[in-house]
């Protein structure tokens, strides 16, 4: 395995990554008795690259979006930031400190949650298993109370943490995982789809702590999540990883340049009007009853909106971008298809 570290090299940023890269390689093996012993005995592979020469960097306190469809690469990104595999190749520090060396100083910098994974005994009373995350991370015990009474504020815990975690709500399990996570107050924070399966309440819940927690402890935090209403309120910038490459680094408003070129038209109709002499002015993404949406490009978006309002018979007509998620779904369709 080529791992190329230069520790000698200087970091300025919390988090640096430079050309990550990690590739898996997976045992072949054909069907019947031969292809069995032939697996047994003189094994082939193939290599697959679930990251390829992927750089980037996260100053102190930013909260960063971190998406890509299933199998882009997100979470094997997530697991070698954090030290959980190697990488094949690439130089990465987050905190001044090299992840797979797993350092007791590294590890007490991070914390990793992951809204599939549980850490917190099932069994047991949620303050039970802290405790021991105390002993784990040497926290004296009056810090531990106050950091607990500190946190289960925030989280809207009080009284929850003596019951057993099966019989707490799947968001109060949730928030209790983040309570653990966070209970050594680390200054990063990898989040992949801490919200998933969550209700809008939780979800919400969950949100405005993490944004609270940021700003109260200038946390720098990287999230992955399939829904976007965490991204929109949470990040003001986003990576974009498809098929193990990086596509995009920058602003939301900047992916929206860059990758819509396109503006929604909503229009409410006085009356129905047919489908034919409706598709002459854009894309129609919906049609219910009166109310259409369009996707306009933007270089004709002036001359179709006066003919609109010319030709048609309009209750209403507003002007947007088209909501964030189908920008991003466009853009990996094109990229699988393309």
């Amino acid at each position: 395995m080529d791992i190329t570290i230069h520790p000698l090299q200087e970091f300025m940023s919390i988090i640096e990554v430079q050309g990550l890269s990690k590739t898996y390689p997976v045992a072949l093996k054909q069907p019947g008795l031969k292809g069995t012993l032939n697996h047994f005995f003189r094994r082939t592979y193939r290599s697959i690259q679930a990251v390829q020469d992927v750089s980037f960097t996260l100053d102190t306190g930013e909260i960063v979006g971190f998406l890509g469809p299933n199998g882009a690469g997100k979470t094997t990104t997530l697991k070698m930031l954090t030290g959980l595999i190697h990488p094949s190749s690439g130089q990465v520090r987050v905190a001044g400190y090299i992840p797979f060396r797993r350092q007791p100083q590294f590890l007490k910098k991070m914390s990793l949650v992951m809204g599939q994974k549980q850490q917190l005994l099932w069994d047991l009373p949620a303050l039970d298993s802290l405790k021991i995350n105390a002993a784990v991370y040497q926290i004296p015990e009056a810090e531990f109370k106050h950091r607990v009474q500190e946190l289960s504020q925030l989280l809207a815990l009080e009284g929850k943490l003596t019951q057993p975690m099966r019989k707490l709500s799947l968001g109060e399990r949730m928030k209790a995982e983040l309570l653990a996570a966070l209970l050594h107050h680390p200054p990063v924070l990898f989040l992949d789809e801490p919200t998933l399966g969550l209700d809008v309440n939780a979800q919400a819940a969950v949100r405005e702590f993490l944004r609270e927690y940021n700003r109260r402890y200038e946390a720098t935090i990287l999230l992955t999540s399939h829904y976007m209403a965490d991204i929109t309120a949470l990040c003001q910038r986003v990576l974009l990883i498809h098929e193990g490459q990086l596509m995009y680094d920058g602003s939301l408003d900047g992916l929206l340049e860059r990758f819509a070129p396109y503006r929604e038209v909503k229009v409410e109709l006085t009356e129905l009007v047919p489908l034919e002499q409706l598709n002459q002015y854009g894309e129609i993404e919906t049609m219910e009853g009166r109310e259409v949406r369009f996707l306009v490009r933007r270089e004709d978006l002036t001359r179709t909106v006066a003919q609109l309002l010319a030709q048609l018979p309009l209750e209403d007509l507003s002007v947007a971008d088209p909501p964030i998620e189908e920008v991003i779904g466009r853009l990996f369709k094109q990229g699988v298809e393309g």
